[in-house]
């Protein structure tokens, strides 16, 4: 917005002498020539004000506060410490009358924590643990307390990393070495709290409702029946679990077997269940081979696979019918589509 204009003394005939000439393209009819020119465009007009595009420095209070706490407590932020995290947290020890965690990257949020991540001596365990030593994933995941899918997944990075060395790719190790010194890491050492849990399960939510079973008191009421009243397609707790194994473990040494005979049957347990499911995929994958027919050409390569009609069930969406995910819209964005549920299950 153009500053105004204040005072008695700006008349208009005089702020006409300082105004640039119009182009004649633009107003052809009406062309208005200055009378004089001021030496330098630094010159006050005679209104006594400057027409200036800079903006007057606006320095607020909270930015005042910034700038003081910057040249303060602030400064140590400026460079961070490797090996420790560069968190506020560390100067603030109470926000909104409740202490602050030095976990807590911000003090104001109290349900966000900073967790751990594997440092490259961990991950660097858990490959050889895999690749060198022949150790199955599960057992990896138990000795080290790592999840089966963040594992899985250091074993594919390394693999690729050590790929790169081999073929002389350069690798950004400085910007890795620079974030991990400012994050907390884990090195899944000796004496060092669990990384984090193994063996949680998903909780369906029809298993959040209270039921009342009538049951006889001989009966023995296992979790396998408490599965089968939420539901007949509701599992019990050891078939979700992503290693069983441990509970047949912890069995076997309630039963009076030796520990280090119950971690060996641990070990061999679970190479035979890895290996067991890498042959049902493997087999699989080679089903769907089979059935699939391949047609190169010279820019794309056409996949053809027989199906069945009857798959598409009573909607034609079925999972198994073909394009099941392409062109149906959604139902909620159809016109006059009841988006309230109607009725009580």
């Amino acid at each position: 917005m153009p500053p105004r204009i204040r005072g008695s003394s700006c008349q208009p005939q005089l702020l006409l002498n300082y105004l640039e000439p119009a182009p004649s393209s633009l107003t052809p009819s009406l062309t208005i020539a200055p009378r004089h020119r001021p030496a330098t465009s630094s010159a006050p007009l005679p209104c006594g004000r400057s027409f200036s595009t800079t903006p007057a420095p606006q320095v607020t209070r909270l930015r005042r506060r910034f700038n003081e706490w910057v040249e303060g407590s602030g400064e140590q932020f400026k460079e961070p410490r490797y090996g420790e995290t560069n968190y506020i947290s560390r100067t603030v020890n109470f926000s909104d009358f409740r202490p602050v965690s030095p976990d807590q990257p911000f003090p104001n949020n109290p349900n966000f924590r900073s967790e751990r991540v594997l440092s490259e001596k961990a991950r660097e365990m858990i490959w050889q643990a895999i690749m060198v030593k022949g150790m199955p994933l599960k057992a990896v995941s138990a000795q080290f307390h790592v999840d089966m899918r963040r594992v899985a997944a250091v074993v594919r990075m390394k693999e690729i990393e050590k790929k790169w060395q081999r073929e002389n790719k350069p690798l950004a190790l400085p910007y890795a070495r620079a974030v991990m010194g400012m994050l907390p890491t884990a090195d899944l050492s000796e004496g060092e709290k669990p990384f984090e849990p193994i063996n949680d399960i998903h909780v369906h939510s029809y298993t959040m409702q209270q039921l009342f079973v009538p049951t006889s008191e001989s009966r023995e009421f296992t979790r396998a029946d408490a599965a089968k009243a939420f539901g007949e397609r509701i599992l019990p707790p050891d078939a979700k679990m992503r290693i069983p194994e441990l509970v047949q473990m912890e069995r076997n040494i309630a039963a009076g077997m030796p520990p280090r005979e119950a971690t060996a049957t641990f070990i061999r347990e679970a190479a035979e269940s890895e290996k067991a499911f890498a042959d049902r995929q493997h087999s699989r994958a080679k089903a769907t081979e089979e059935r699939t027919l391949r047609v190169q050409t010279d820019r794309f390569e056409f996949r053809i696979e027989k199906i069945n009609s009857e798959d598409v069930g009573p909607t034609g969406r079925a999972r198994k019918a073909v394009g099941w995910r392409y062109g149906v819209p959604h139902m909620d964005r159809r016109r006059g589509e009841v988006k309230i549920p109607t009725r009580v299950e």
